[in-house]
């Protein structure tokens, strides 16, 4: 048996770095907004319906004209919604053919919209990582070189933080003030030592 942990933080809260330091662990991380991309260039019955519903302009030489899509969904609920409802659920099965194939003590499935994708279901355990909206705007603002309103949009377009912390079973802050490597590896011991008593019992 194969704990199932799910990671899941807003945007530049440093998920990904959590997600780094698990790697580091020796723990097999699925990263499921790269899978989605991944998804949409193999995919071709996925093709199809992005085509379908955003047009021929979609796919560039077959493959994802990304920028035509973010700019059809960026300011639209309802095509961002049309975009989830094809692309999730086949990444969360591509997740859960992933995580069948694991052999680790627990796998990690690190997706930014774990709740509102609905593919939290299924899961054992979801730690959320967390860090103050300032440093997460700053955060964004250096790394994508955007401003602070665009950043606040993709915040305001994800699950608010507080109702997010009250989902997850365990949580990381990475706030730049409490060492952020001695929290994984506590949660690293715990996920482990979970796994053996299950074994013994």
């Amino acid at each position: 048996m194969v704990l199932k942990i799910g990671l899941t933080g807003g945007i530049g809260s440093g998920k990904s770095t959590v997600a780094g330091i698990f790697k580091v662990l020796g723990i097999p991380v699925f990263d499921a907004d790269s899978a989605a991309k991944e998804l949409m260039n193999s995919d071709k019955g996925l093709q199809q319906q992005l085509l379908e519903t955003f047009g021929a302009e979609t796919f560039v030489g077959g493959m994802l004209n990304r920028q035509y899509l973010a700019g059809i969904v960026f300011n639209n609920p309802f095509k961002l919604e049309q975009l989830n409802a094809i692309v999730h659920p086949a990444t969360i099965a591509a997740a859960e053919r992933w995580m069948q194939q694991q052999s680790t003590p627990y796998a990690v499935k690190e997706a930014a919209l774990l709740f509102e994708s609905g593919s939290a279901a299924g899961l054992d355990y979801i730690v959320g990582v967390f860090a103050p909206e300032a440093l997460r705007i700053k955060r964004v603002m250096d790394r994508d070189g955007v401003g602070r309103q665009e950043v606040l949009a993709r915040i305001n377009r994800q699950i608010d933080d507080e109702i997010k912390r009250r989902l997850c079973d365990f949580v990381v802050i990475n706030d730049e003030q409490q060492p952020l490597i001695p929290q994984v590896v506590a949660l690293h011991e715990k996920f482990t030592q979970k796994i053996n008593n299950e074994k013994i019992g």
